[in-house]
């Protein structure tokens, strides 16, 4: 995908998401921090020398730095007791046109090099591998290509697929259509429909610029940087990306896709040594060095000056932002490889020092010291970079109601220019190319010159997570010890049973605004201020939770999430009691802003999360669950949203909210959870102790029921189809179908099925033939579902949903198909869990380690029976999927269509 990257040296390296995973209590040497600490300066590995290598005790880790002999390749290697291992190697890309040049690239060398010949072999081993994550990015000045995994042999495998797609692709024509930009008859296989464009990167870009955010941010960019690689889109111009050429795609490939212009990243646990062989023996003995020229002069100032007023610092929020970067350091999440692979890719890029950046408690200390060496330390920063800078741009942008018309008339433009210039010869040609290309989409791939993980690989039995159960004032509380790393983790389940019906619509604004309003003798700010100084935040959301055993059960409710250092702890209660006793909600400007804010970012979240939203609306009649979640966080919620902020008046909502507070923030109806070191953990329990006695008052006794599980023996599920015209380019289509829940015996078959179409079938159909951005189907909530992601098709998709049914019953896949599968599913199934995490999935839905086990057995049991797959798997997509049997809803977001305006059978919102 393509990342509009902020521009300029160091600036994206701020700590943002820095978070690891399992390190040790305080920093004892552990083995792989150990090992990496024996290499010395000057050392001579694999055609490497080792620069530098430095302890970093903040973040449990060692670092070293090494120089490739040969062709000057930079490689840091971060050693760490991490199994989650990651690699990634990024290149300086600088375009100087829009024709999204790099991003094309990225798609393109992604589908097939000289070791690994087959079509696609990046999503071919998404199921091939157990990989924890897969992907590539293109930001404003860098590609970066990472990938992470827990096994050793698996890491072996995708370091050689990447490695040979980023330095020897095959970059065929065909694969440059397909990604990039086509001519291309509407209908491929009929001569007379149209000429339109076509593409995976078209699409996607045309995606992208109907977020009204994303056009002004890249127009930022472009104007404050006009000079040079700044001035241009990187992602691509929709207009701009037909003018792209085969020819200057393999130019830039040559020109910047060189060891010499590449920066190697490697993190984890396994050893420095193996890698560095490998990459030396795939890919780097095979060049020489070169000189790039693609580094980036700076932009000549401006000399246009302003005024302005310069204020002062308060303490208290600059020590704010200190603690948030201490609670930054120790906060560990799954990803830290990937975390620390983005951290230092900006400023590395521009030829930085990236194991500087890892000393993260070295710049603490020099700012204090700074500060106190000169208390106007900031305020001497402000006057340098914006008071007395005259390199400054004002930017306003302004809706125009005819901008999608415009964007389809440039379009159609552009088109007719490209057609108007085609003899009939080149008609003729393009037609045969389109024929081509079809062709070879359709060809069933050979992917065994692929390396592959076997399902024997897989570590049979799952690793137990321990709990211990206790009540605080009478409530059922879970504590889970776990490496936390100085960390506090708390969360509390509040049922919402008692909720009446008329306030349901309500909750998510009610989250969203219950812990920015202010509470006990604190305003607003000031309970900011006091959450960024003692919390690593606290936050209320809505939470719906399918039983894991009946399809019409469910568990509605609130969920309270929040994490403190352990010396914060009182106060971190403190704050939630105020919350609970007296929050205030007498503040209608207050509101008016939190109301307007959270309309807006709903409403642009939907060009980004349009499939989750279609997904949404096509559930809503076929569970209860469904319907909730709707309510909650559907194109139902985005519409009632848009309606508060409309309201000139909003005292009815003000008032709404202390009743809602009655029913939800109520002992009566919670549970809580607490994620800590043992070392802590009776400490915590004692503080979750005063709290409950503290809200104690907050016990509204309406009905002594303690039933979390909300049953719905009248629901009726019905068939539903629902089209939402809105103002994009671009279409999300999906289509669910009611089937069975979690403990189900035929749940393994039916996730293992879904996978399976998603990459044997649709993958293929939605995306390559069809230039969507994405398309598959998942399983999950009682529920089988089909989405498409950025899709120029509307109906014709929902039509390849059904067509990808009739391709498992004609059982034309194998043993090796459902195997992949298999991988594919594991892959999920053992993804990392972070240590504040741990225990979540038994506390929100109730699935203890014995029923994760029981269906990690039944995955495995799926078809091992000899030749018994194929009738197995079909029998299931019959019980289910086959006409007749299903009940299903369906659900498009996208631009006027005159198809379904037409058609009596879809409600049109």
């Amino acid at each position: 995908p393509w990342k509009m990257a902020v521009v300029g040296s160091c600036s994206r390296c701020d700590v943002q998401n820095f978070q690891g995973q399992n390190p040790s209590w305080r920093f004892r040497s552990t083995p792989a921090t150990e090992r990496a600490l024996q290499y010395q300066a000057g050392q001579k590995i694999h055609g490497f020398t080792v620069k530098e290598v430095v302890a970093v005790p903040d973040l449990f880790l060692t670092a070293v730095k090494l120089t490739h002999d040969n062709t000057g390749a930079q490689y840091l290697h971060a050693a760490r007791d991490d199994k989650n291992n990651l690699f990634s190697v990024q290149l300086r890309t600088t375009p100087m046109d829009n024709t999204g040049v790099p991003h094309i690239l990225e798609h393109t060398v992604l589908c097939g090099s000289e070791k690994y010949p087959c079509r696609d072999p990046f999503f071919k081993m998404l199921n091939r591998s157990l990989s924890t994550f897969m992907n590539a990015f293109t930001a404003s000045d860098f590609t970066m290509y990472p990938f992470s995994t827990q096994n050793g042999k698996d890491f072996q495998n995708l370091l050689s697929v990447y490695l040979d797609a980023v330095f020897f692709p095959c970059l065929r024509e065909l694969d440059f259509w397909q990604e990039g930009w086509r001519l291309e008859n509407e209908n491929p296989t009929d001569p007379t429909s149209p000429l339109v464009f076509k593409g995976v990167v078209f699409n996607e870009m045309k995606g992208a610029f109907s977020d009204n955010e994303r056009v002004y941010a890249q127009h930022l960019q472009n104007k404050l940087y006009p000079n040079h690689t700044y001035g241009v889109v990187s992602g691509g111009e929709p207009l701009a990306i037909p003018d792209l050429s085969w020819e200057q795609l393999k130019h830039f490939h040559a020109t910047h896709y060189h060891p010499s212009n590449a920066r190697f990243f490697t993190y984890g646990d396994l050893p420095l040594e193996q890698h560095l062989k490998q990459i030396q023996e795939e890919a780097l003995s095979k060049f020489e060095r070169t000189e790039p020229d693609t580094a980036v002069p700076n932009q000549p100032h401006w000399d246009r000056p302003y005024t302005a007023d310069v204020n002062g610092f308060e303490e208290e929020r600059i020590e704010a932002l200190l603690h948030k970067i201490e609670i930054q350091m120790k906060h560990q999440s799954t990803s830290f490889g990937l975390s620390l692979a983005s951290y230092i890719a900006s400023c590395w890029n521009h030829d930085g020092d990236p194991v500087q950046l890892l000393k993260i408690s070295d710049s603490v200390a020099q700012f204090r010291q700074a500060l106190k060496d000169n208390p106007r330390f900031l305020q001497e920063k402000v006057l340098h970079y914006f008071k007395d800078n005259t390199h400054r741009l004002t930017l306003s942008m302004s809706p125009d109601e005819a901008y999608l018309e415009k964007q389809v008339k440039a379009e159609e433009e552009k088109l007719q220019k490209k057609v108007q210039a085609l003899s009939e010869s080149d008609k003729k040609d393009i037609y045969e190319k389109g024929l081509e290309l079809l062709s070879v989409q359709s060809k069933i791939q050979d992917a065994s010159c692929l390396p592959a993980l076997k399902v024997s690989d897989i570590e049979p039995t799952i690793a137990v997570t321990p709990v211990e159960m206790g009540t605080a004032g009478g409530v059922p509380v879970q504590y889970c010890e776990q490496p936390t790393n100085g960390m506090v983790y708390f969360r509390a389940m509040c049922s919402l049973n008692t909720l009446p019906e008329d306030l349901k619509l309500y909750v998510p604004l009610f989250c969203s605004v219950i812990t920015k309003m202010g509470c006990g003798g604190l305003d607003y700010r000031q309970q900011a201020q006091q959450m960024e100084l003692k919390t690593g935040g606290m936050s209320i959301s809505t939470s719906v939770n399918p039983d894991y055993s009946n399809v019409d059960m469910y568990e509605q409710g609130v969920l309270l999430s929040s994490s403190c250092l352990e010396r914060n702890l009182p106060d971190m209660f403190h704050l939630w009691s105020d919350i609970f006793n007296s929050p205030h909600f007498d503040d209608e400007e207050r509101l008016r802003v939190l109301v307007m804010m959270s309309a807006q970012e709903l409403a642009n979240g939907i060009s980004y999360s349009g499939h989750m939203y279609a997904m949404t609306r096509a559930a809503r009649s076929l569970t209860p669950t469904g319907e909730l979640q709707e309510t909650f966080g559907g194109m139902e919620q985005v519409k009632f949203m848009k309606r508060i902020a409309e309201m000139p008046d909003l005292t009815q909502v003000l008032r709404t909210l202390p009743r809602i507070k009655r029913h939800i923030l109520n002992p009566l109806n919670m549970r809580c959870a607490v994620n800590a070191t043992p070392q802590k953990m009776s400490d915590a329990a004692g503080q979750v102790d005063n709290f409950m006695s503290n809200v104690a008052s907050n016990k509204k006794d309406r009905k002594p029921v303690r039933s979390d599980i909300t049953e719905e023996p009248n629901f009726k599920p019905c068939q539903m189809k629902t089209f939402f015209p809105m103002p994009f380019p671009i279409n999300f289509v999906s289509e669910c179908i009611r089937t069975v829940p979690f403990t189900h015996e035929d749940y393994a078959s039916l996730n293992i099925l879904s996978r399976m179409m998603t990459a044997k079938y649709l993958h293929g159909e939605i995306r390559e033939k069809g230039g969507a951005y994405g398309g598959g189907a998942r399983v999950g909530g009682g529920l089988f579902t089909f989405y498409s992601y950025r899709d120029p098709n509307s109906v014709q998709t929902l039509s390849t949903f059904r067509k990808s049914v009739d391709w498992v019953r004609s059982g034309q896949f194998t043993q090796q198909d459902i195997d992949e599968a298999k991988l594919s599913v594991f892959s999920a199934v053992d993804s990392p869990v972070a240590p504040s995490n741990k225990g979540m999935g038994r506390f929100l839905s109730g699935i203890t380690d014995e029923l994760k086990q029981a269906h990690r057995e039944r995955l495995f049991a799926v078809t091992d029976k000899k030749n018994g797959h194929l009738i197995f798997c079909i029998h299931v997509l019959h019980r289910y999927l086959g006409i007749g049997q299903r009940t299903c809803g369906v659900a498009i977001l996208g631009p006027e269509n005159d198809t379904i305006k037409k058609d009596p059978s879809w409600v049109v919102k």
